[in-house]
């Protein structure tokens, strides 16, 4: 039976949540990617921010999770915090069909390395921040054919909102601020931004 969710949904055990995992649960997400048609695996990665988290054990984690997206040949949503290049290294070690670096923060040449790999990068919050230099000029240099919006709400909150929730109406408003960055007219970032996720995530439901 396949669970109506009224949403598109993606299906990944974090890492921020290692400490939970047992290895049951990769039994459990190959059967909801086998039945529930999501259209990514993830969100799934390394954070190697959070103090305590074992960076072999989350590797191995990622590791089993592309082998499943690869399996079922789905794309991979990637949390990459300050670990840029060792997502690189299990994503040439598993190679899988693309999908989305969430929340990109790492170099010109990082960026390079996961869109030769499929990826777009996922732009949003952060990006409205007139501090975050290097974020706000990967959004205003990289191509636009390797950009996605997200809001990744209720965190990543935006400048104008700093101590309220993060909500998915703001995707606009990162249209906008990155419309700005480009100098572009708004309408051409957002049809660039849709076709981009509806190219890296073919299942999704984009109006």
């Amino acid at each position: 039976m396949r669970v109506q969710f009224g949403v598109d949904v993606a299906f990944g055990l974090h890492p921020l949540f290692l400490a939970q995992h047992v290895p049951e649960h990769l039994a459990l997400l190959a059967h909801y990617l086998a039945t529930q048609r999501p259209v990514a695996v993830g969100e799934c990665g390394l954070d190697f921010f959070v103090p305590g988290l074992d960076q072999a054990q989350q590797e191995e984690l990622l590791l089993a999770q592309l082998k499943l997206a690869r399996h079922f040949d789905l794309p991979v949503i990637l949390h990459i915090r300050r670990s840029q290049d060792r997502v690189l290294k299990c994503l040439r070690q598993v190679r899988v069909r693309g999908g989305i670096a969430h929340a990109f923060n790492g170099s010109e040449q990082q960026a390079q390395a996961f869109i030769d790999l499929g990826f777009c990068l996922g732009f949003g919050g952060a990006m409205t921040y007139p501090g975050s230099q290097r974020i706000r000029r990967l959004a205003a240099n990289l191509p636009l054919s390797a950009i996605v919006l997200e809001t990744d709400a209720p965190d990543m909150v935006p400048v104008w909102a700093p101590d309220v929730a993060n909500v998915p109406l703001n995707l606009l408003r990162f249209a906008e601020e990155l419309a700005v960055l480009r100098q572009l007219p708004l309408a051409e970032v957002a049809q660039a931004t849709t076709l981009n996720a509806r190219r890296v995530l073919p299942g999704l439901h984009v109006e």
